[in-house]
């Protein structure tokens, strides 16, 4: 990707019930939000619901990253420890890098507002030059698991080689090293 290009971004809800219509999509759309707050910079975003599906999971995140082109993935849901939350396993399978700071960081910050934030398995990875980053499907904890993340994904994407994202420093204040 050039330094100057638009900023593909995939979001993906993972819920059985949102991708049957039986439940609204609200994480996938607190996502959107959130992220048209925080950028400055022009972006797109792929999008997609799917069902708790290991392999569909897969597939998503393979097609957004190779085909499709996203710098970053950001996916709601499936990070608990539910028999059909497997999410994070999806992740790990297909990237070639593990980012354990992202959880961790998560975590902490989720632990801020509820003792049950230690029940969750937020991680995030690279593959190839694709940062994907699983939050919970919660709409408050999303925000404010991106709020803690985020300051960090601008110079993550600018050492995969991505766009250069811009961001509005009166919301999100983005570090990269001078």
């Amino acid at each position: 990707m050039k330094p100057n290009s638009i900023a593909r971004i995939g979001i993906i809800n993972v819920s059985d019930r949102a991708s049957q219509g039986i439940y609204e999509d609200i994480p996938g759309k607190a996502i959107v939000e959130t992220l048209t707050e925080y950028l400055t910079s022009p972006w797109e975003k792929e999008y997609a619901v799917v069902p708790d599906e290991q392999d569909l999971i897969e597939q998503t995140l393979i097609e957004m990253a190779d085909v499709k082109g996203c710098c970053l993935i950001i996916t709601s849901g499936g990070t608990g420890p539910a028999l059909r939350d497997v999410t994070p396993e999806a992740t790990e399978a297909v990237c070639n890098k593990l980012m354990p700071g992202f959880g961790e960081l998560m975590r902490a910050k989720s632990l801020t507002y509820v003792p049950t934030a230690i029940l969750s398995r937020q991680t995030a990875g690279i593959r190839n030059r694709t940062l994907i980053v699983n939050l919970p499907g919660k709409p408050k904890a999303i925000r404010q698991c991106l709020e803690a993340v985020f300051p960090a994904i601008p110079y993550c994407i600018d050492l995969l080689e991505g766009p250069f994202i811009e961001c509005n420093d009166q919301i999100i204040r983005v570090f990269r090293p001078q």
